[in-house]
């Protein structure tokens, strides 16, 4: 009854106000014992069902937010001309020139490395981590990116885990650039995903797809194995599952707070002055991405290292993920919805019907009782 509860008050954050956009002749008693307020006080389900008409929290959260015009008079309008062609014409080839250099560096040490030093697994490790973090500061630079890292920088130690909110792809290049860390994520297509089988595998990363069943124990046995090893890198999670829009966080999976070891939170909180940096994977690819933050003015960013945390007496799983969101979201100033991020490619579970369908009768039932 009390996730119950705790599910509701949630929404209530975030749910909008059903009369502001009612005609107030609709909010007149057309039955001495019948309102409006009655009908939608009955139950928060049927609050919620009305406020998804309206606007729903759901979408909300996998939404990007254009900026607002400001080129709109014949005095900016020049002065935004001015800034395309700076960004087209002068930043983007320049950052295109970085970037490719920091390839042609990368590639030139890597494979070398790679290969001619097979008996030196150690050394070999070593170099291989320092490069990848060099590519990614490179790629970082390609956006002129601004970030400024707070906390203490992650260390390797066994038992312990990462945990980040999640808005892009490139949340795990900015966090790469000052510590290489292995990484579980979805198996994409195209040039990333090359780069995920050769580059990113001798880092020890973890790949599954979402639609493959079988992929979750494989998944969860890798995780064991990696966090007990004392040699392995760093292992960065982010249990929201999907991109989020930067403004709110979804629930959070319990498979990295049931592994029986530490979790370091860290909250990335992107500023959108120069660029929305959320990735819409089904309205955009990664190549299309970066080509759009390539030719921002800049990337501007803040990443917490917050205190890490452990399961608690008596504490289940979900209630230690539960709590560690609310540590990221309330570092981040994001809000949290009570959704689940993987509802973005599938239709609702069964359980989640039952848990709405529950909450109706009680609500039903209390509401009866009452009268």
């Amino acid at each position: 009854m009390s996730k119950l509860n705790k599910s509701s008050s949630e929404l209530d954050l975030d749910r909008p106000n059903i009369e502001d956009y009612l005609p107030s002749g609709s909010l007149q008693d057309s039955h001495p014992k019948l309102r409006l307020r009655d009908l939608l006080d009955i139950s928060p389900t049927l609050t919620e069902a009305a406020g998804a008409i309206v606007d729903d929290s759901f979408t909300r959260c996998f939404k990007s937010n254009p900026p607002e015009p400001w080129n709109w008079n014949v005095y900016l309008f020049p002065l935004w001309c001015l800034g395309v062609v700076v960004r087209y014409g002068v930043l983007f080839p320049l950052r295109a020139i970085v970037l490719t250099t920091g390839w042609i560096i990368f590639l030139s040490c890597y494979f070398p490395v790679h290969f001619l030093l097979k008996g030196h697994d150690k050394l070999r490790k070593r170099l291989e981590r320092s490069l990848v973090e060099l590519i990614c500061s490179f790629f970082v630079a390609s956006w002129t990116g601004v970030v400024r890292y707070h906390g203490p920088r992650p260390s390797m130690r066994p038992k312990q885990v990462f945990v980040a909110n999640h808005t892009s792809m490139i949340d795990f290049i900015i966090l790469e650039q000052m510590t290489a860390f292995a990484v579980i994520m979805q198996k994409h297509p195209g040039w990333v995903g090359l780069l995920q089988s050769t580059i990113l595998e001798s880092l020890g990363c973890i790949w599954f797809n979402r639609s493959e069943s079988k992929d979750r124990e494989i998944v969860a046995r890798k995780l064991r194995e990696h966090v007990n090893g004392a040699d392995n890198n760093p292992l960065l999670i982010f249990p929201e599952g999907t991109c989020v829009n930067n403004h709110y966080t979804v629930m959070f999976k319990k498979g990295a707070f049931e592994l029986g070891c530490t979790v370091c939170p860290i909250a990335i909180k992107y500023n959108k002055i120069f660029v929305d940096a959320f990735w819409n994977s089904r309205k955009q690819s990664f190549t299309t991405h970066l080509l759009q933050l390539m030719t921002s003015w800049a990337v501007v960013c803040d990443v917490w290292y917050l205190e890490p945390q452990n399961l608690k007496p008596g504490e289940t799983p979900i209630e230690f993920a539960e709590r560690v969101r609310n540590i990221i979201s309330v570092r981040a100033g994001l809000k949290k919805v009570p959704w689940d991020g993987y509802l973005k490619y599938s239709r609702p579970s069964p359980k989640l019907r039952e848990l709405k369908q529950q909450s109706f009768a009680e609500s039903v039932l209390r509401h009866l009782e009452q009268k």
